[in-house]
């Protein structure tokens, strides 16, 4: 699915949800012929992501509306104004709250991602987000995930192979679970879960390029780095937080995923002040 038609849909959903039969205060209180003038303003200090959504949902309203965007994403900023938009009255009031849900959603990820990124600055480790996603928003979440400058690591269950603990014990240990990952798709990205030096081990004597160390200490992760000394990828995960994250992050590992990026990112504060058009 392109970019455009997932936005386009979750637009859809979320309107239809907040929507439903008609937004009764709105049409109630709002001549059907007045137009007017919103600004969104962002009131605290973060990194703005998601104004192609927010574009998209005033337009499903109004396919004629106005907007001017006045900052970038992408960026860290302090705050001020964001976006300008006219067109009809009413489907500006009516798309308001749904447009700075995904607007204030998107831009907190952004915003933690970019936390993160800049404390791991100068170690080499790179920051990953997981699948621990909103359902049906996760390639905007990823979408945002980037934008505050950090790597997508698998996009589902599809496009690469993250043999876990349980599919391990399902399949009989690492070396049987990796080769029948390898017979199954070569041509995937193959990584394997170690909770010790003894699976890091049984890891690389399978070939595994890529070792997720779950819920390792420091000591343990610095342990493992030196000894697999560059035959794998390392990715650090589980447990780690932007207390932690420098000392993991100085221990040579080369990934370090972060499923609060998503899961417990909070929303950035955004504020749309509507005026009527003479």
């Amino acid at each position: 699915m392109t970019a455009a038609a997932t936005i386009a849909q979750a637009v859809a959903r979320a309107l239809a949800e907040d929507v439903g039969t008609g937004d009764v205060t709105t049409e109630a209180t709002v001549d059907s012929a007045a137009r007017g003038r919103a600004l969104i303003t962002q009131k605290a200090p973060g990194v703005i992501f998601g104004l192609d959504v927010v574009q998209a949902t005033f337009t499903a309203l109004d396919p004629g509306v106005q907007i001017e965007r006045l900052a970038p994403e992408g960026e860290w900023r302090e705050g001020g104004p964001v976006l300008s938009v006219e067109g009809k009255a009413r489907a500006l009031l009516t798309a308001e709250r749904t447009a700075l849900n995904f607007l204030q959603r998107l831009s907190g990820v952004a915003t933690v991602t970019a936390e993160y990124v800049r404390m791991v600055a100068g170690t080499g480790a790179r920051i990953l987000d997981t699948r621990k996603t909103t359902p049906g928003l996760r390639a905007l979440e990823k979408a945002a995930v980037a934008a505050g400058g950090a790597r997508n690591h698998r996009a589902g269950l599809y496009d690469a192979i993250l043999i876990k603990e349980n599919h391990i014990a399902a399949a009989g240990g690492i070396g049987e679970a990796v080769r029948r990952a390898r017979a199954a798709a070569p041509e995937l990205t193959l990584e394997v879960e170690a909770r010790n030096l003894v699976e890091v081990e049984e890891a690389l004597e399978a070939g595994a390029p890529w070792i997720l160390l779950d819920n390792m200490t420091i000591a343990e992760l610095r342990e493992a780095v030196l000894y697999v000394a560059g035959r794998a990828e390392l990715e650090a995960s589980g447990g780690i937080t932007l207390q932690t994250l420098r000392d993991a992050a100085s221990t040579g590992v080369d990934f370090i995923s972060v499923g609060a990026l998503t899961h417990s990112a909070p929303a950035l504060d955004f504020s749309l002040n509507l005026e009527p058009c003479p």
